[in-house]
């Protein structure tokens, strides 16, 4: 047992809930929540990178990533072969270890191709969205140091103009002759695999900089392990997939959630890649296109973020496509409302449907949520993902919180990162001396050990003294027959410090006036938390995650001030 970190801890957490003495997934005297899942084995050997540690696993797999519009793909047999060209050709071009490589491009079945083969060769990979301004890439390129760029064609000029050398990607993926058409890229391709070149890689080394806004601030640098990886790939892809009896090479993913970020990035450009399963590439989503793929392509796999899951809840009853394919569909990375939850059972009872949580700063390692014949807690982002502990802490007292009391969700693992990116006092503030990483998410675990997610830290509304947490109202405001699409933000108040504001985006048609919304949710809600303003508006805008961008919300409310 761990030395007692938090004297109070024993002392508050035995008088509130004296069951918990006898939890073996919790300990009063440290407050420390531990996985209930069965501790799994973690390479012990130092000299491992991931790509050796993805490709070391057998398994039966025969396609790996397929293109949803063409049908063109890359086979397992040549996928490895393709990733030891790439980092052949790489360091062949003067792309040293420990140099950052660039990769703005959308979803593609190169995508892996490119991250795998950086990372081979002991080079860093800084992925980015592709629609990011010139503004930011510059930014990122100074930051990161980055020594080469592979983006797309409407990119490349501006990218070389920052003094960066770019490789073209195309992103039509048509068959092996296309690559002729852009010769850089095919280049590394044919590249000799078996160079003599082999470097060694530390499990310490840095394998990639991922940005996020952290638990505070703007967006930080997150510098993540092969380690940090091949945490990820064993503790979440591989575990989830050990749940299950049916075979992962048998599987069939449709990547909808873009690779540029950690949730798609985990799962499509490296852990599904080591149980043999197929991955279909939507270069973009679009929801009709969606449907489409998932009947062509025998889909059994969805993993998806709130606003994808919202649309597929809406499409089955106007589409002629079966959809009888889908057999589980996974969600994170975003809160998600109960009633998008339950819309979604009713237009599919027969999928399993799991959410889960992880952070940039995690690896995408956290939690699962499994359903059982027993407990079905689809609300739940699930227990802790094995090898993982947890604290919840009064954020005022600093005090350790047992199952049922709400408090900042702390985390501890091998998943955790580095730290941030050339900012020493961001990260000693995000991980404490002891390793524990302060997500900044509200929480609480129940009393089988499952967690839930309520808010953001930072987001939370203070008024008069009072915490709201914008995931409350919300919940209310998307139980509204006639409200699509809803996010609570803050407004600025001289006397209350500030007052919640609803953006409600209604059904077309709909007559559902300001006075409407605010009685409803006063209808539901202690005083203070009542929504003072609702402004309509046709659109949530949200991160390529899913997230609600509060931040943009509050600065397009500043000018309410005077009017509430």
């Amino acid at each position: 047992m761990a030395q007692i970190e938090n004297p109070s801890c024993q002392r508050e957490i035995l008088a509130t809930n004296p069951k918990c003495s006898s939890c073996n997934w919790f300990s009063p005297e440290t407050g420390i929540y531990i996985s209930k899942h069965r501790s799994r084995q973690l390479p012990s050997n130092p000299f491992l990178d991931v790509v050796s540690f993805i490709f070391s696993h057998s398994h039966k797999g025969v396609s790996a990533l397929i293109d949803s519009s063409s049908g063109f793909s890359i086979s397992y047999s040549k996928l490895q072969q393709m990733v030891k060209s790439m980092g052949s050709g790489l360091h062949e071009i003067g792309v040293s270890q420990g140099e950052v490589v660039l990769i703005l491009l959308p979803n593609t079945i190169y995508y892996p191709v490119v991250f795998l083969g950086v990372l081979s060769i002991g080079a860093i990979a800084t992925s980015m969205n592709p629609l990011s301004s010139p503004a930011e890439i510059k930014k990122r390129i100074s930051d990161c140091n980055v020594v080469l760029a592979f983006a797309t064609s409407g990119r490349v000029g501006e990218i070389e103009k920052m003094g960066v050398h770019v490789v073209e990607v195309r992103e039509n993926a048509a068959s092996d002759s296309s690559w002729s058409e852009f010769s850089c890229f095919n280049k590394l391709l044919l590249s000799d695999p078996n160079s003599s070149h082999r470097a060694i890689i530390n499990q310490k080394d840095t394998a990639a900089i991922l940005y996020s806004s952290g638990t505070s601030g703007v967006s930080k640098g997150v510098v993540l392990t092969h380690m940090n990886f091949i945490a990820m790939v064993e503790l979440f892809v591989r575990f989830e997939a050990s749940q299950y009896e049916s075979l992962a090479s048998d599987n069939v993913y449709l990547a909808t959630v873009p690779m540029f970020h950690v949730y798609g990035l985990s799962l499509f450009a490296m852990g599904l890649l080591s149980l043999g399963s197929a991955i279909v590439v939507m270069r973009k989503f679009d929801v009709d296109e969606m449907v489409r793929a998932i009947d062509r392509y025998k889909i059994t796999h969805l993993p998806v973020v709130s606003p994808i899951l919202m649309a597929l809840a809406r499409v089955k009853s106007s589409s002629d496509c079966s959809l009888r394919s889908l057999k589980q569909v996974s969600f994170g990375a975003a809160p998600t409302s109960k009633k998008i939850i339950l819309d979604f059972l009713q237009r599919f009872p027969q999928v399993d449907l799991i959410q889960g949580y992880g952070m940039t700063e995690t690896a995408a390692v956290g939690t699962r949520g499994f359903n059982t014949e027993k407990i079905r807690k689809y609300t739940s982002i699930g227990l802790l993902a094995p090898n993982m502990q947890a604290k919840v802490v009064n954020w005022i007292t600093g005090s350790c919180l047992p199952p049922g009391e709400t408090g900042e969700l702390w985390l501890r693992g091998p998943a955790i990162m580095k730290g941030y990116l050339n900012n020493a006092e961001a990260t000693s503030s995000t991980i404490d001396r002891d390793g524990w990483l302060h997500t900044g998410d509200i929480a609480h675990f129940d009393q089988d050990g499952y967690l839930y997610i309520l808010d953001r830290l930072k987001e939370m509304i203070k008024y008069k003294g009072y915490q709201i947490a914008p995931a409350d109202l919300e919940a209310v405001l998307f139980s509204h027959p006639e409200i699509l699409d809803v996010a609570v933000a803050a407004v600025i108040d001289e006397e209350a410090g500030e007052l919640p504001v609803a953006f409600v985006v209604k059904r077309p048609g709909s007559a559902l006036s300001q006075a409407d919304v605010i009685d409803y949710v006063a209808q539901q809600v202690a005083p203070y938390k009542k929504v003072r303003k609702v402004v309509f508006t046709s659109s949530i805008p949200k991160s390529a995650a899913g997230k609600i961008l509060r931040r943009r919300l509050s600065n397009s409310i500043s000018n309410l001030k005077s009017r509430i």
